[in-house]
This record gives C-alpha cells, structure tokens and sequence, in this order.
C-alpha cells in the first residue's frame, strides 16, 4: 500500500481513486482509427530504449538502409516467438507484472533521488516508459483484460505520464530553439571571409592605398567609406537573433518553471497514490479475463498484434506520402496543426505496433517500426518548436528584427517537419531501383 492513498484501489474489481484523467494524446483532428486512448503520451517522451543510448537527433542518412531490397514495408511483422507452450493469460501477465515493477522501481529511485535533478529526471523517464507500456497493452490486448479495470487505469496514467513529460519538453524545446538560432545566425571561416570582401577588408585596404599613395593631388573617397546599399539580411537575423533567444528563454524557462510545480504537486496527490496503488496491484494480480487463461497464446497473441499493425499501415496509407516524397516540396512550411495531426496519430500508432510485438518477441527487435518511430519523433519536435517560436513572434511591441528573428526560425523548424516526413517516406515505403540509360 502506497502512503497516502486513501480511498485507493485494492482489488483488481476496484476503479482507481480520482476522476478520469486525460489520454494524453494532444491530437484529436484528423486521426487514424485506433490512435484515440492507445497509449498515454506526454508531450515529450525521449530515448525509452529503443533507438540507443545517446538518442541523437534522426539522421535522414539512416532511412535509406531501409527498403533496398524492395520488400514490401506495411507487412505485418513475422511472429517467431514460441508461443505455443504457453497460455494467454500466462504471457500478459508476465509482461505486465515486468513493466508494472519497472514502474514501482523508477518511483521509488525518484523519491530518494532527494535534490539530485539528473537522477530524478531519469527516474521519471524510466516511470513513464514503463507507463506507456503498461497502458499500450492494456489497450491492444483490450479483450483479454477486465476492460472496465484496464480503461480506468490507462486513462490515469495518461494523466500521469503527460504532467511528468512537461518539465522534460520545455527543456529539450529550448535546447532545440536555441541551437538552432546559434546555427542560423553563426559565422563561420566562409562567411567571415565573404563579409570582408564585400567592404571590411579588402575595400578598406585599397582605401588606404588610394589615400595615402598621391602626396599632391586630392585624396579619392575610399571604398569603405562609401554607405552600402546591398540589402544585409544576415545582419538583420543577427540583430534580432539576440532578443529573439532572451524571449523563447524566458517563456520556455517560465513554462518549465510551472511544469515543475505541476508534476510536484501531482506526485503529491491523492490521485497519484491510487494510481501507484493500482500499479501495485497489477504487479502481482493481472486483471485478465477468464478466456485469457482458457486460449492458447499462440492462438490469442498474434491476432491482436496484427490489428494493431493493421491500424497502423491504413493510417499511414493516409498520409500523403506521394509528396512528402519530394526532397523541398514545401508542403509542410504551412503552419497548421489539422495537417500535423494525421502524422502524430501514425507516430502512435507506431509505437503502440512495436510494445505489441515487444510482448510476443522481446528479443527480436523490428528495424522498420524504431527508425520509422524516430523520423516521427523528429517530425514532433520540429512541429511543436515551429509553434513555440510562432507563439513568441505573437507577443505584443516586439521590434520588428525579433519578429524577423522568429519568423526565420519558425520557418527552419518546419524545413525541418518537412525532412522528417521525406525520412519517414523513405523508411517506409520500398526503395524503386534507379533507371539506366
């Protein structure tokens, strides 16, 4: 029992403590069937494991490994998992009671991890893989829980998993926005060069020359004297480049600043408790439906998973994939959420293929779904830091240089959406072998 929890959930026939919680999705336009409460999802969720231990930004370069040999990307997944000595229910509950102690672990790290930020924000990260994952199953093997149990607890561990993914997100969006400032207006060795040919340089020292190389006629007007009339616009980046970066720094520390105190104060919550408590529970106790332990695992497992894969392949025959396809379309330089949205829902979908086949293989790892899950997650932070640096140019008498500033900046973040789709179409869709002659 968790301290605290009054009034918290004992018994797998018990609803948790506090009202329904939000999904966590974010993302309801436009979506794909079977995206809605699949799987909690804060705004941010990072490295769970999946794509290696540094988590780097998504390089298009890594696509094109993929589909060379022109096989066919939306097959289901081959399941070779030996299933069949086991029953359903023995399965699920065995992966469930895993990812339910992996939950109660990470809590326990965070509350000694006292003052230390680094170990806290760790141990928070490894609490929400463990919650997307338990909510990810219960909503994929729906039919082989107590459903009524099962939609109750992924619906209060979207809610948790959202407010922790705050903090998180504003960091990494701030980082992002910042760098990507630092790359847009830095000067490197080349651009230095070409700012003093074209009048600091080498104008001025043929200006010193002409001047002092006639001791008695008039002195000609030296070149670098001389106003310019070429339009600078890396000049004007520059200058608003620097109060462009104060005002994301002070709006995303502020909102970081807040999501603290929210996930302080959630952690602090009766709500929470019950929610730990109904984690507990789950960790010795599945609640399974009774045909669960009368089927096969073999015969049960496998179907479900290949619906989820089957959810995932006719959403992402939604997308409009033929365009995106094109290097520079700028297709996605608008911004408008109704058209992010389709892609948000296929990122969730694809996660919720990979925990589904994670549970029937966990030693086989699927290439496809982790590389296509990282172009997408890409494509997500692009999305979201194009809107943050637009909801800055918003802010009331910023000089015009800042709202130059942003606006490149909005439009770098949705270059980048744009190469996060052509990434994703390049995983996902087979390679046509080149044309000759």
């Amino acid at each position: 029992m968790t301290p605290g929890g009054a009034g918290v959930a004992q018994r797998h026939d018990q609803p948790t403590g506090g009202p329904a919680g939000r999904t966590g999705i974010g993302y309801e336009p436009g979506g794909a069937p079977g995206a809605r409460s699949a799987v909690v999802d804060g705004p941010y969720e990072g490295n769970d494991g999946m794509y290696g231990p540094d988590d780097a930004p998504y390089a298009p370069m890594m696509a094109s490994r993929s589909g060379d040999d022109g096989t066919d990307r939306g097959a289901a997944p081959d399941i070779g998992a030996d299933l069949a000595s086991h029953m359903a229910g023995e399965v699920l509950a065995d992966y469930l009671h895993q990812q339910s102690a992996d939950f109660l672990r990470s809590l326990r790290l965070h509350r000694e991890s006292g003052s230390d930020a680094e170990g806290a924000g760790e141990a928070a990260r490894q609490l929400r893989r463990a919650a997307r994952r338990i909510s990810a199953t219960l909503h994929t093997f729906r039919p082989l829980t107590e459903e009524a149990w099962a939609d109750q607890l992924r619906s209060e561990l979207g809610w948790l998993s959202g407010t922790l993914a705050r903090e998180q997100a504003c960091a990494a969006r701030r980082e992002r926005l910042m760098a990507a400032l630092q790359r847009l207006t830095g000067r490197g060795p080349e651009r230095g060069d070409r700012g003093d040919r074209t009048g600091r340089g080498e104008r001025g020292k043929r200006g010193d020359r002409t001047t002092t190389g006639s001791s008695t006629g008039p002195a000609t007007p030296s070149a670098s004297s001389a106003p310019s009339t070429d339009p600078d616009p890396d000049g004007a980046l520059s200058a608003g480049a620097a109060r462009a970066g104060a005002l994301l720094d002070r709006q995303l520390t502020l909102a970081r600043t807040r999501a603290h105190s929210a996930a302080l104060q959630a952690l602090g919550s009766s709500r929470f408790h019950a929610v730990a408590d109904s984690v507990a529970v789950l960790a010795s106790e599945a609640p399974l439906a009774r045909t669960a332990a009368e089927l096969p695992a073999d015969e049960a497992l496998p179907p479900l998973v290949e619906q989820a894969h089957r959810r995932l392949t006719e959403a992402v025959a939604a997308l409009p994939l033929s365009r995106a396809g094109y290097p520079y379309n700028a297709a996605a330089l608008a911004a408008d959420q109704r058209q992010d949205a389709p892609w948000h829902q296929v990122r969730m979908l694809v996660r919720l293929s990979r925990y589904a086949r994670e549970l029937i293989a966990p030693e086989a790892g699927d290439l496809l779904l982790a590389e296509a899950g990282r172009a997408l997650e890409w494509h997500r932070d692009a999305a979201e830091a194009a809107a943050a640096a637009a909801a800055a140019a918003r802010t009331p008498r910023i000089a015009p240089a800042t709202a130059y500033a942003l606006g490149v900046l909005h439009a770098d973040q949705r270059h980048e959406v744009e190469a996060a789709r052509f990434a994703f179409g390049r995983v996902w869709l087979p390679r046509t072998p080149d044309r000759k002659g």
